[in-house]
């Protein structure tokens, strides 16, 4: 059954009360002094209107409503709108950026200021039904929306904060009943650091894979700005499970690789007391602590390094944070058991994905021997293998104690936690941290989680991303296209022109915060089909029978 938003609330709520938050830890001067030298600069790119639109209730798809085209852009300054009048612009395409108009007055001389709601839309849904009241427990200042008073008329604005948007409904919400205004000029500035466009895959390419390996470059090139940000509407901020997916997606793409680098040092440049890497950081207005501390993405910091070194060479960078990434580990094999496995009681959060009730024990287990592996890797490329060559014994050990405790043997599964809960997201990151004997039992575990309907599924892209990459792992390479086309491919059949949040095909109105309207539609976590087609050559023609699909 589909939690309420009072019980997503209360979960949250439970889940935050057993963390045991720690100070910041002393910021390093040397490595935030590098980060900053990295800032690049953003491309601006100017869009106009393209049509005036409306919204229809369709409640047979998934977001619930449809756009219909009423008049080309072109016909917006010959339109005279008085107070209560509303209208939507659609601007052809999602971006992140700001917007700009000339509004003038009509019928008289402006004896008042007016008074306008403007609401911007990511998807249909933003514009289309009311934003309040909300129910969402992340704060409501999130919600896209502004109220803004202009004072003299004719006059020229630009609103100082940036939105992530497609469309724009205007509400006249006040005005003087003597005159009217027209809007001129009215346009979108989108930004971006993103320097270059890359090549689009060729046409031996099926058209469905070729649209959702251009989304996906859409996804990161919005998030793509003085960081790799999680997403340009929500949270606007820096955080290491979105950049992992994000630089390997970028690898393949754009090649913004010092930008990778930048947030790199960013997290390294303010630590936990203990040493942990921040779950996020807050880049604005200067480099922040975040206090959020998350253990599998302090994992994958050091798999995030680890790529990062073997996408560019840059073996200095390596060096340089290699002890940043090697205390990440000595913080993670601190919380193992005797036996050597993770439990996670709670202290410090674990994240894997929004699904409800996911216990995450075996997951973040998982991860942690995925992130010794990388690290070993990593120590070779730096030339400083003696340093962890007890890694090596401790991987086998913690995948033999994965196999003795959580693995059912009666149904081929790993299971999580107390109550042994199947989880899609425990299959995933067992396959990927090579815990499985051999690539039958790795692929028997996948199959028997996403066909159990007793399974916890995932509600994110992210976890799909790991999904497919765990499928790609163990041989399901028809499997894994599969995936990408019935789940990124919904997307896409939503109306999707960047990739979301969070999506649930079988409950396409799920939010992890308890209401849509804080959900984001271009979200960085789901922008890794890019780097499955280009760079591991997922869907590459004559490979697979769903290449024509």
């Amino acid at each position: 059954m589909k939690p309420s938003p009072e019980e997503i609330a209360r979960a949250n709520a439970i889940e935050e009360a057993k963390r045991i938050n720690l100070p910041a830890g002393e910021p390093v001067p040397a490595f935030l002094q590098k980060a900053q030298a990295l800032i690049p600069a953003l491309v601006e790119r100017r869009l106009t209107v393209r049509s005036l639109v409306e919204a229809l209730p369709r409640p047979d798809l998934p977001l619930r409503f449809a756009m219909r085209a009423l008049a080309d852009g072109a016909e917006l300054p010959q339109r005279e709108w008085r107070e209560g009048d509303v209208f939507i612009v659609d601007f052809g395409e999602h971006l992140a950026g700001y917007l700009s108009f000339r509004v003038s007055p009509t019928g008289s001389v402006a004896d008042s200021p007016i008074r306008l709601r403007l609401t911007f839309g990511e998807v249909p849904t933003d514009v289309a039904e009311p934003l309040y009241p909300y129910h969402g427990w992340v704060s409501a200042a999130w919600l896209p929306d502004e109220v803004i008073t202009i004072d003299d008329l004719p006059s020229e604005c630009r609103l100082p904060r940036r939105h992530a948007f497609r469309y724009v409904k205007v509400e006249v919400l006040a005005a003087s009943r003597r005159f009217g205004v027209r809007f001129e000029q009215m346009s979108a500035h989108a930004v971006t650091s993103a320097a270059t466009v890359p090549p689009s895959l060729p046409d031996s390419y099926p058209e469905w894979i070729r649209r959702v390996d251009e989304v996906s470059q859409h996804t990161l090139r919005d998030c793509l700005q003085t960081c790799f940000e999680d997403g340009p509407r929500r949270d606007r901020r820096l955080w290491v499970g979105d950049l992992r997916l994000q630089a390997l997606a970028n690898y393949a793409t754009f090649g913004a690789n010092d930008v990778v680098k930048r947030c790199l040092y960013l997290f390294a440049g303010l630590p936990r007391s203990d040493g942990l890497v921040n779950g996020c950081v807050y880049e604005r207005p200067v480099p922040t602590y975040a206090d959020t501390t998350t253990l599998d993405y302090a994992a994958l910091y050091c798999v995030t390094l680890q790529e990062y070194v073997a996408a560019t060479g840059d073996v200095e960078c390596g060096r340089d944070l290699w002890p940043v990434a090697r205390r990440q580990i000595d913080c993670l094999l601190a919380r193992l058991d005797d036996t050597l496995m993770f439990h996670d009681s709670g202290e410090t959060w674990c994240f894997i994905d929004w699904a409800f009730g996911l216990d995450k024990s075996a997951a973040t287990h998982a991860v942690i021997v995925f992130a010794l592996r990388r690290m070993v890797t990593l120590a070779a490329a730096l030339g400083v293998s003696g340093e962890i060559a007890y890694y090596q014994p401790l991987i086998e050990k913690m995948c033999a104690a994965a196999r003795e405790q959580l693995f059912d043997a009666g149904r081929g599964v790993y299971t999580s936690g107390p109550a042994h809960q199947v989880s899609c997201a425990t299959q995933a990151w067992m396959v990927l941290a090579g815990i499985p004997e051999n690539a039958a039992v790795a692929q028997a575990a996948l199959r028997y989680a996403l066909s159990d309907p007793a399974a916890i599924r995932p509600i994110t892209p992210y976890v799909y991303h790991y999904l497919a990459e765990a499928m790609l792992a163990c041989g399901m390479q028809a499997d894994a296209l599969q995936l990408v086309r019935s789940y990124w491919g919904a997307m896409l059949d939503a109306g999707a022109d960047t990739f979301w949040e969070a999506f649930d095909p079988l409950d396409p109105l799920t939010s992890p915060y308890g209401d849509i309207h804080a959900n984001s539609y271009c979200h960085a976590w789901s922008c890794s089909p890019t780097w499955l087609f280009r760079d591991c050559g997922l869907g590459a023609p004559g490979d697979n029978k769903l290449e024509t699909a």
